[in-house]
């Protein structure tokens, strides 16, 4: 324990502690971002990134050891820049292992950044030699290059014959890990991302911390000692959402995406103002920390950090042992059932031995014990029992997976011997251990907790042991402990329900008062069945509006404040009485979307959180009213930047390839990153939204469908969609799936690069639509000329091609042809990979398999339609 307590206490000091004397100054010359052959970047100049963020130079960390400036070592970073007038925090070190040594009394050196031969180098300005080195193997044809500074704290190499990224910081993570940096196993590029410690808060060099993302299922972050080899600490398993066994509140939005073997793990902010930064540090002590910039302070604040806490750290209690940082006495504890391995040690607070089992299994598995108060549950053969523990960081070692409902994984682990336990996740499946169960802790309470409260997030276990472990005095214990709680929950259940009522009463009284001169009916403010229904089922966020707040943030829904529409029915905007402003889409009784869109619409978008999607409020059902509360998006929709022709100002290319990206990584996010795999079936401009910063928010799930965890495609007898972005498995025999989406967003995408709807080609050079015509000048070697001819010559032809590439693989006749969202994300982020050759589209004068729109020049593309099933 004395060694335990020494860890605590060191891990308790701040990666960055010291405040670095960076000794920097500024050149007389406006700053730059880039260095070139021709111009380096010397010891006391300061590269800058283009917006300022970031600056990358020489410095100095101060060593309280030593004294004066005599026998420096300088080091090349990167750190914050922008943020304050002081130094902050150094988030990455190009030579950490190889300093340079000099005796200046300066500070400085004659020491310089360059590039030779294609490679980033720093060269030593005494000896002249180079001591640190990108070691690229640079092709003849990329041998003229230059290193860019980002204003994401990336510093890449870049040839400038062939634009290719040669290198990047973002590749050798250091101890900081930023936003939008990839942390995990690379099998592509055979790069192995761990973040490593500091040596000392002085000394930059590889400390004894490393930190990763092993490439087992599920996936859980670890810190490794070096000096011991051991497990340091390690997050609890990853269920898509959150680390069972980690406060959740990071506000960052982060995910763990597995793709062919490479598993990485990458977190960004909500947004990019300093206010909402945060990064990740792992410092010398291996304490991962969250550190967040205080505008307030003008500092950065350490608001999260692990291991602090004993039972924290890896296998406190031993195998089988039972950590409980709430307990008052010892944290350690067994079940009932269970003992010390080695009482005297147990006694004396050394809990490493762990506990046994005092009673073996009907079958005999391995031994097992652990330590709380537990719930019991029978199973159905009367051998064994469950102990279930509630609320616990689940174990480390699973042994296998199961992805069948939670009522399967009790009796899938009594069916094999050596399955000691077992526990559920909805993102996870069933979870299943055998031989001994290490680092088991509660998770329940509010813990980690340094500048805000934090609740940690874990799941129930249930650990298996023998039917005499309950005994015959037990047996009436279960009736009285079941009728207590039940009388309990009765007498609480009626307290809140009038609590409930009085504060309900409260508040409708307030709110006729505030809003009597503008409305002159009071609607009624009971909840209907239909209302009553979605309350139940609503996310626990979702705000359930009154019609008459409503009615006045809008005008009484005038025309001053219409937006706009569709087959839905208007969208008005609104502002709150707290200054809050939002768009409110009344649904319209002719929209031919009742309850059942309505309803899915709430209960789909209010289980999804993405910098993608649009963001539901809450909504609205009054009578026959049914109207959705959104956040508002003061730029509308796609389809007025790209189709308008008098609408300014116009979408430039790197604008639109900001739009395309954003569309593919929220449709991935549906797909395969959200708890739930979302297929939305009206993909189509109209439905993009656009914030104020013209980042793309994918709207209007009135017509999605949630599938199972191993569904691929399912059938309906009602198609619903969008003429001109349906699928043709779709729209003429009802069967989506995932590529049905995939065929949405690839029209959209040949819109956006040519800002033509695909509806509007009827006979126009002998095609039948804006896929046909893609696909005619593709085959003749001119698909640059389906560019817009707004955007001139102003775009990247690399960029446009891979889009339209891209665009026509995702229109191809067949599903099973098309990529799924991880393969276009990755075509479009990289100019590495090499996508396949496209099939011709579907819908071509070739292969069409239905007659074109009766009017020639007209586009119905913005018509929602709903067809029966072809038979």
């Amino acid at each position: 324990m004395a060694a335990a307590a020494a860890l605590i206490k060191a891990s308790l000091l701040p990666i960055f502690s010291s405040v670095f004397s960076l000794s920097l100054l500024f050149c007389a010359a406006a700053a730059r971002d880039t260095i070139t052959p021709e111009r380096g970047l010397k010891d006391g100049e300061t590269l800058v990134s283009k917006e300022g963020r970031f600056a990358l130079g020489f410095f100095t960390p101060p060593d309280p050891r030593r004294s004066g400036t005599s026998n420096q070592r300088r080091y090349v970073g990167i750190w914050y820049t922008s943020v304050s007038k002081k130094p902050v925090p150094v988030v990455w070190v190009a030579n950490r292992d190889t300093p340079i040594k000099h005796s200046s009394s300066s500070g400085s050196s004659s020491s310089m950044i360059s590039i030779q031969n294609g490679s980033l180098v720093i060269i030593d300005g005494g000896p002249n030699t180079i001591i640190w080195s990108t070691a690229t193997s640079i092709p003849p044809s990329s041998v003229n290059s230059k290193a860019i500074l980002t204003d994401i704290g990336n510093l890449l190499l870049v040839s400038e014959t062939t634009a290719e990224t040669l290198w990047q910081s973002f590749d050798h993570i250091g101890s900081v890990h930023l936003p939008y940096m990839m942390l995990g196993i690379d099998v592509h590029s055979n790069l192995s991302r761990f973040m490593r410690s500091w040596k000392s808060p002085w000394d930059p060099s590889v400390g004894n911390f490393t930190l990763g993302i092993p490439p087992i299922k599920p996936y859980q972050i670890f810190i490794w000692s070096e000096t011991t080899g051991d497990i340091y600490w390690r997050s609890g398993p990853w269920n898509r959402r959150v680390f069972l066994g980690v406060a959740p509140n990071f506000k960052v939005f982060s995910t763990i995406t597995d793709e062919g073997g490479s598993v990485y793990f990458t977190y960004s902010p909500f947004n990019n103002s300093m206010s909402n930064m945060s990064v990740f540090s792992l410092n010398s002590a291996g304490k991962l920390e969250r550190q967040l910039w205080s505008e307030e302070k003008k500092e950065w604040c350490t608001s999260w950090a692990a291991p602090i806490h004993p039972c924290d750290f890896y296998g406190m209690c031993g195998p089988w042992g039972f950590c409980n940082p709430s307990s008052t006495s010892s944290q350690c504890s067994c079940l009932s059932g269970f003992k010390p391995r080695f009482r005297e040690d147990w006694k004396r607070g050394n809990w490493t031995g762990g506990c046994v089992r005092m009673n073996p299994l009907s079958c005999a598995p391995t031994n097992a014990s652990t330590g709380s108060t537990a719930t019991v549950k029978k199973n159905k053969k009367g051998n064994d029992v469950f102990v279930k523990l509630e609320s616990v960081k689940p174990p480390d070692i699973i042994a296998w997976l199961s992805f069948d409902g939670d009522d399967t994984c009790e009796g899938e682990c009594l069916k094999n011997c050596s399955c000691v336990a077992y526990a559920y996740d909805v993102g996870i499946g069933c979870m299943f251990w055998s031989g001994d169960l290490i680092d088991l802790r509660r998770a329940s309470g509010f813990e980690h907790s340094l500048l805000e409260v934090q609740r940690l997030v874990g799941t129930d276990l249930y650990i298996r042991l023998p039917t005499s472990h309950i005994g015959q005095k037990k047996k009436v214990k279960p009736i009285i402990v079941t009728t207590v709680v039940l009388l309990g929950t009765i007498i609480i259940s009626v307290f809140v329900f009038f609590m409930w009522r009085r504060w309900l009463a409260k508040r409708t009284r307030q709110s006729d008062k505030a809003n009597r001169r503008s409305l002159q009916r009071s609607p009624d403010n009971r909840l209907s069945r239909s209302e009553q229904s979605l309350k139940e089922e609503e996310g626990p966020e979702l705000v359930i509006f009154d019609f008459k707040v409503l009615a006045f943030a809008t005008n009484n829904f005038s025309d001053e404040n219409k937006l706009g529409g569709g087959g839905f029915g208007p969208v008005y905007k609104g502002r709150l009485s707290g200054g809050q402003e939002i768009a409110v889409k009344r649904l319209s009784s002719s929209s031919g979307q009742g309850l059942e869109e309505f309803r899915n619409e709430v209960l789909v978008i209010s289980r999804v959180q993405h910098k993608n999607l649009v963001r539901l409020l809450g909504y609205c059902v009054h009578g026959e009213e049914k109207m959705l509360v959104y956040e508002y998006m003061p730029n509308k929709s796609l389809d007025a930047y790209i189709f308008d022709s008098d609408h300014e100002p116009k979408l430039d290319w790197a604008q639109r390839f900001h739009v395309i990206e954003g569309i593919a990584r929220g449709l991935l996010y549906l797909h395969r990153d959200s708890r739930l795999k979302i297929i939305h079936r009206d993909l189509k401009a109209s439905n993009i939204l656009l914030d104020k910063d013209l980042n793309p928010k994918i709207s209007d799930f009135g017509l999605a469908r949630i599938f199972g965890g191993n569904q691929i495609q399912d059938k309906t007898r009602r198609v619903v969609g969008t003429y001109g972005y349906m699928s043709p498995e779709y729209a003429m025999e009802g069967r989506f799936s995932e590529k049905s989406d995939v065929f949405s967003l690839g029209v959209l995408l040949l819109e956006i690069v040519s800002g033509k709807k695909n509806t509007s080609f009827y006979n126009y050079e002998h095609s039948l639509n804006l896929l046909s015509h893609a696909w005619n000048l593709w085959n003749d070697g001119q698909a640059l000329e389906l560019v817009d001819s707004i955007l001139g010559s102003s775009y990247s032809e690399p960029e446009v091609m891979r889009c339209i590439h891209v665009g026509l693989l995702c229109v191809q006749e067949f599903a099973a042809d098309r990529p799924s969202a991880s393969e276009i994300t990755l075509f479009l982020g990289t100019d590495s990979v090499i996508p396949p050759i496209p099939k011709q589209p579907a819908f071509t004068a070739a292969t069409s398999r239905e007659s074109p729109p009766s009017d020639e020049g007209g586009s119905i593309n913005d018509c929602t339609v709903t067809m029966p099933e072809v038979r």
